[in-house]
């Protein structure tokens, strides 16, 4: 097989994207909808976020009395960490939970309407992004409150975010299909997101572990985006060139090899269904 062709298929997780407009169209419709009807609309995706912040700041900072690693901070400071950190992991933990479902709750899409069913994790997750477009937005207008600046190294949040993109894809293509087969699955995600919850840097600094557990936690995917979008955010750090490459190219090959496996398995949706 000749190079081209293997450049052609690691990257043919690229392939849905030429259904652009469908995946924007439903995107969008998928946003309205969950907010029609209600008196608030879209101001409940600004709400949300702030209500659970309160609590998880009130709770570890002043029941708990945690405090981040050796830092003296107020409540403010606390939470700014809080939040950077909970906006990555409430992206990934609302896409993944949902992957295993996507299939089975647009079975008509399967049985009766020539339809690219690869394009629904992608349409998940956008919708998903629009709220966590505006937690961010909430998340800037805090750092300036408080007197933090907002620097140059927000430039880096493209390249970030785009690889945490390419590896919730690949991990929702891989669950909306392994969901079909396994109906047990949407449990047995749910329970690993809770556990990840704690397992993920969100409440604590990595540097605050000892060593072994340090390798540990580093082991979770989620950790080097926890990390790196609050140091770009709170702490206005640029992160290196070497490990944005390092998780580039990791984040194509999750995507690569979760639309291989998600195209193996929908040959036999129409049979399980």
């Amino acid at each position: 097989m000749s190079l081209k062709r293997w450049v052609s298929l690691f990257f043919s997780f690229f392939s849905p994207l030429r259904h652009r407009v469908l995946i924007l169209r439903l995107a969008k419709r998928e946003v309205s909808s969950r907010y029609r009807g209600s008196f608030l609309g879209l101001a409940w995706s600004v709400i949300t976020p702030l209500v659970m912040l309160a609590i998880y700041t009130f709770v570890f900072s002043q029941v708990f009395k945690i405090r981040w690693g050796s830092l003296e901070q107020g409540m403010g400071e606390f939470a700014l960490r809080l939040f950077a950190g909970l906006i990555v992991f409430n992206f990934f933990s609302e896409n993944v939970t949902r992957a295993p479902n996507l299939i089975l709750e647009n079975t008509s899409f399967v049985k009766k309407v020539v339809f690219p069913l690869e394009i629904l994790p992608i349409t998940g997750t956008l919708s998903v992004l629009f709220n966590t477009l505006m937690s961010t937005l909430v998340l800037m207008l805090g750092i300036l409150v408080v007197g933090k600046g907002l620097g140059l190294a927000v430039l880096y949040l493209v390249p970030l975010w785009a690889s945490l993109l390419l590896t919730t894809w690949g991990i929702s293509w891989f669950l909306a299909g392994l969901g079909v087969y396994l109906r047990d699955l949407k449990h047995m995600v749910a329970t690993g997101v809770s556990i990840l919850l704690f397992l993920s840097p969100i409440f604590y600094p990595v540097a605050a572990l000892p060593a072994g557990m340090q390798r540990i936690i580093y082991l979770n995917p989620l950790t080097f985006f926890i990390e790196q979008n609050r140091h770009i955010l709170v702490d206005n750090q640029s992160p290196e060139i070497h490990q944005l490459l390092l998780a580039a190219g990791l984040s194509c090959v999750i995507a690569s090899v979760g639309f291989r496996l998600f195209e193996k398995m929908r040959i036999g949706f129409s049979d399980v269904l």
